[in-house]
């Protein structure tokens, strides 16, 4: 029971870490991911380097090892939960789609804030078969991290949703 206790630190630095790494990289990571969560991201990122310290210590770093890695997996399923049941958690953690282009016109501060420049956006643009602003009615950054653009021509349903 002693050394239980005595894992509890290990359990609290690793959801610390955890918490602190799923907002930085939803902060600084935008767009940046391919098709991983932020949230895949960090369960890989720290899985491994909890799996790595317990084999490679060859003392009784195993017991410190299987309480970060389950703590880990404890928090990723509580954070999922969270984000499921509560909109300011949801919008903290996930990525939301922002538009950067409206109408042909380049919304400069989305672009900014997506990190991207002018000449990559134009590039994802070009690579949709448009050589000219004016043939996009839209150009969206994804939460996958992908640029859809949608064409002038193309009619467009709108939600109810606000995005960007």
């Amino acid at each position: 029971m002693h050394a239980l206790i005595k894992l509890w630190p290990v359990a609290f630095q690793t959801f610390a870490i955890y918490i602190f790494l799923i907002i930085a990289l939803r902060v600084f990571g935008r767009g940046r991911l391919g098709q991983l969560t932020v949230i895949d991201l960090v369960m890989v990122l720290l899985l491994g380097t909890c799996v790595e310290t317990s084999m490679v210590a060859f003392n009784n770093h195993l017991d410190a090892g299987l309480v970060s890695a389950g703590t880990l997996l404890i928090a990723n399923r509580l954070v999922s939960a969270l984000v499921l049941r509560f909109e300011p958690v949801r919008k903290l953690v996930c990525a939301e789609p922002l538009i950067l282009i409206t109408d042909g016109v380049i919304v400069s501060e989305h672009v900014k804030r997506a990190g991207l420049t002018e000449a990559e956006l134009l590039q994802a643009i070009r690579g949709r078969e448009k050589s000219q602003l004016s043939e996009v009615k839209y150009a969206v950054l994804e939460t996958d991290g992908q640029i859809n653009v949608v064409p002038r021509d193309t009619v467009v349903l709108r939600s109810g949703r606000k995005v960007g």
